[in-house]
């Protein structure tokens, strides 16, 4: 059984192929650059790249493993959220295709991949389980009952995490990527010469996130103190970091304790933060508490993980997704 997997949520273009029985055969990633000299992603041209870039990734992915496309038996790809004309590429091209071979199409929810990138490893964890997504776009706590079971904890009410780093790092003068530049800077800072308030941690009960309001808070402070010098903004860029480290744990914890979990799943593009894995890892095993991560490949967008939920989908509900009908939605959820 082979799976291909189609991903352009945002700037990655991304294909994969899956073997039920023996995995991820291949997973290709091309990522724009031409986007760093805008400081952030244009969709226009992000759409544009897809366009001219997927077909060719397609072959080569094909290729890699010395098949062709009749050899597919389903097509999947990422139906939402992203970027709309981002995803009308891959959605358009995964339909065409699937319609010429008269295979099943199955849309895909970027964040559902995410949440499930973990069982792309040997070290799985068991059903139930919280996953905390963080990403750009999305800051997330997920009840996950068993695969296709879920509720929806607590998420970003204002600016996602990734979002919040990339914001910080643009005041900070840093250039793209912000988030992991500013993580590099934050390495020179010396911890604790600055302490920032943790966003919405006063309610037990609230397991929301908003960070917009300690972006200001930053922006505020560094115009009180000036970034007379390197180690000042580095003193900066350390304090934040631990600011959203810290509170990404506490409200991690509280869900976990609430609902007698004691498993986590860290997934999306900010849980390769280096120092946020180690954090989590010492503190949770002071609580008994067990730490997933995915793979630092499959923390970013990636078709893999789409290719997965792909073949998840197609085993339990095969006869469905035969004929499908084309569905983007630029804002799914998990509700």
């Amino acid at each position: 059984m082979l799976i291909m997997g189609i991903e352009t949520s945002c700037d990655d273009t991304a294909v994969a192929i899956y073997d039920k029985n023996l995995g991820i055969l291949c997973n290709n990633i091309y990522t724009q650059k031409i986007h760093s000299k805008y400081g952030g992603v244009v969709p226009e041209l992000a759409a544009r790249n897809h366009f001219t870039k997927l077909i060719p990734l397609i072959k080569k992915s094909l290729l890699k493993i010395n098949k062709n496309l009749n050899n597919l038996d389903c097509i999947s790809y990422t139906a939402g959220p992203g970027q709309k004309n981002s995803l009308i590429i891959g959605t358009i091209i995964a339909h065409s295709l699937g319609y010429i071979l008269n295979i099943p199409v199955i849309p895909v929810n970027h964040m559902e991949g995410h949440l499930f990138s973990i069982m792309l490893k040997k070290k799985k964890p068991n059903f139930p389980f919280i996953g905390l997504l963080i990403s750009g776009g999305h800051t997330q706590l997920i009840y996950t009952y068993k695969f296709g079971i879920y509720k929806l904890l607590g998420t970003n009410i204002d600016d996602a995490v990734g979002e919040a780093f990339d914001k910080t790092s643009k005041i900070l003068g840093l250039d793209y990527p912000g988030g992991k530049n500013l993580s590099k800077l934050a390495k020179y800072g010396i911890p604790k010469k600055f302490i920032f308030p943790r966003p919405m941690i006063l309610k037990k009960n609230n397991l929301n996130f908003s960070f917009s309001g300690l972006k200001t808070f930053v922006k505020n402070f560094i115009q009180k103190k000036k970034l007379k010098t390197f180690q000042i903004k580095a003193d900066i860029a350390c304090a934040f970091e631990d600011t959203i480290i810290d509170t990404l744990y506490i409200k991690s914890l509280w869900a976990l304790k609430k609902y007698n979990i004691n498993q986590l799943v860290i997934a999306g593009g900010v849980s390769s933060n280096k120092k946020l894995r180690i954090f989590f890892k010492k503190n949770l095993q002071k609580n008994h508490i067990k730490l997933f991560y995915s793979n630092i490949k499959l923390c970013t967008d990636n078709a893999a993980m789409i290719a997965y939920i792909g073949s998840k989908k197609f085993f339990l509900e095969k006869k469905k997704y035969i004929l499908n009908k084309i569905k983007i939605n630029s804002k799914l959820s998990f509700n």
